[in-house]
């Protein structure tokens, strides 16, 4: 067992007995301090600004939160058309208040259950917000995404990998069982990370059927937090 699987396993048991959050209530508790616990990645948000298409008119943001990655992307984009979407109302008003003057629709809700509809944007970006979900569910979310794709249109994702795949295993298991002792049904979104392999990440994006799909690569001294790139 590597370092990292032994520390996986040592937080998981140290855990096991606390109870499962909905997505929507872990965030709305912690927006107090929401931006300043994730201003560590502010060079992630700039790095998936500057790899937009300089042509980009049309953008959905999923996951989108408090819009921290919005801020770079409007920055470079002041003219750009956005669709966030987000389980937490409070985190968009978060988002409305800072970007007032922005070309900017909010959507309250499950983006697993929402129509994202059909080549309606040049460009689909998720921060962070996908390393809670399993592989199955990801493949059909990946699919509308793609569908939801103008031709040539690009799907940027920055997110956690689990670095060996007994760690994705052990994640994975673990939240199965704590589902299973609260009583909360699969399509409930839960904050539990389950991230996937790098090598699992690529291929369920492969399986969505993007035309290209590729690693764009980690910043320096980060080796968990990789850039992907999908084009439909």
């Amino acid at each position: 067992m590597t370092v990292d699987e032994a520390a996986l396993q040592e937080w998981l048991e140290a855990t096991r007995n606390e109870p499962l959050e909905t997505m929507a209530g872990f965030f709305d508790a912690r927006i107090a301090d929401y931006e300043a616990h994730m201003a560590p990645w502010a060079r992630h948000y700039a790095w998936m600004a500057a790899l937009l298409p300089p042509t980009v008119e049309t953008l959905l943001d999923i996951g989108c939160g408090s819009g921290l990655e919005l801020d770079p992307i409007f920055a470079r984009f002041p003219d750009l058309r956005v669709t966030g979407i987000d389980l937490s109302e409070r985190m968009l008003e978060r988002l409305r208040q800072k970007h007032p003057d922005r070309s900017l629709t909010t959507i309250c809700g499950d983006y697993f259950a929402c129509d994202l509809g059909a080549c309606r944007f040049d460009a689909v970006v998720a921060f962070e917000t996908l390393h809670h979900v399993d592989a199955a569910k990801k493949t059909g979310l990946y699919e509308k995404i793609r569908r939801a794709l103008k031709p040539g249109g690009c799907y940027l994702m920055c997110d956690y990998i689990a670095k060996t795949q007994l760690m994705e295993e052990l994640a994975s298991a673990e939240c199965r069982r704590r589902r299973r002792r609260d009583g909360i049904p699969d399509d409930v979104f839960v904050h539990f990370d389950t991230p996937l392999t790098l090598e699992h990440e690529l291929q369920t994006l492969r399986e969505a059927g993007f035309r290209s799909v590729e690693l764009v690569g980690f910043l320096p001294g980060d080796d968990h937090t990789p850039m992907l790139r999908a084009i439909r």
